[in-house]
């Protein structure tokens, strides 16, 4: 089976996309596919592709253009099997704002936060410190601000920052820990916390050497691991997802007792969002918490490969 693996792209996250879609290729060669490395563009995509002609198409881009639609739109008209989620999917889950109020209207728990001009930004005073400034359409975690103190230096900085976007989500920064749950054909594969080494999961957290500690199957009340994985089920079927996503999460846990109510979980546990297109080094969370329950990357690779379609259909169930 010929495989096309697009990688780079054209968004703030091209070098992490580049290390994704490397490695997945020489996984698949290793899975005996037949794979060809194809360095995304806007304008060569369709003639790269046509020359190719692959049987599925994995698509390792990251951001703008490569997970909010864009290039699988590109891929249906072109009539190409390919990975992960649908043009739909991928632009609900990109928004996050409107993900956000879909994920409210299944009952779970997300940041009351707003949109905002980067104009009305820049004034200040649009939420109590702290607050969370980040793009609404974008997927990694550049051009993201933790917002302590509203100095004037931070407040222009924000204002001119073209990487947010014309209107940036808003959020109150949520105390506590960093959580974060696969999902692999509609089911929850298991629960990480991450411990960034520095204030808060920012850009060089996730992809820097030793910016954060992962602790898979973290010590929990089975109430919370139980809804972790259960809200991450959720999110997925709620966007019509398909293949692999990943449920981020912050748990407010620090004036609980050691038996928490379902209430102080239900307010304490907030999704963030919703990512179609995570990361996919053998190092990245997806598969880390797949190698844990005894998925290889290689495996892993595979099963997304196999799980391509075009046009799309109902999902594949998870491997057993």
């Amino acid at each position: 089976m010929k495989v096309a693996v697009l990688m780079g792209g054209i968004s703030a996250e091209r070098d992490v996309s580049l290390v994704s879609g490397r490695a997945c290729a020489e996984a698949l060669r290793r899975e005996g596919f037949d794979v060809m490395e194809v360095d995304a563009h806007p304008d060569r995509i369709e003639a790269e592709l046509t020359a190719i002609s692959p049987d599925v198409v994995f698509n390792a881009l990251h951001g703008d253009w490569g997970e909010d639609g864009e290039v699988q739109g590109i891929l249906e008209q072109m009539r190409l099997p390919y990975t992960h989620s649908s043009v739909a999917a991928s632009r609900a889950a990109m928004n996050k704002d409107w993900a956000k109020a879909v994920f409210a209207l299944h009952g779970i728990t997300v940041p009351i936060g707003q949109t905002a001009s980067r104009t009305l930004i820049a004034q200040g005073g649009v939420l109590p410190v702290p607050y969370v400034v980040k793009p609404n359409g974008s997927g990694s975690s550049a051009s993201v601000y933790l917002v302590h103190e509203e100095s004037k230096a931070l407040l222009d900085t924000m204002g001119r920052d073209e990487g947010l976007g014309d209107a940036p989500v808003i959020e109150p920064f949520i105390a506590g820990r960093e959580l974060t749950v696969s999902v692999l054909g509609g089911k929850a594969v298991c629960v990480t916390e991450i411990v960034p080494e520095g204030d808060w999961y920012d850009y060089d957290a996730k992809y820097a050497d030793g910016g954060s500690r992962h602790i898979l199957n973290p010590p929990l009340p089975d109430i919370v691991t139980r809804m972790a994985m259960d809200n991450a089920e959720i999110a997925h079927r709620a966007l019509h997802c398909s293949g692999v996503t990943r449920a981020d999460y912050r748990l407010d846990d620090r004036n609980w007792d050691e038996n928490p109510s379902e209430s102080d979980v239900v307010n304490g546990l907030v999704m963030l969002e919703l990512n179609t297109q995570p990361g996919m080094t053998p190092t990245s969370l997806v598969p880390e918490q797949c190698q844990h329950v005894g998925m290889s990357f290689s495996k892993l690779c595979r099963w997304i490969v196999e799980d391509a379609s075009w046009p799309r259909k109902g999902q594949r169930n998870p491997p057993s």
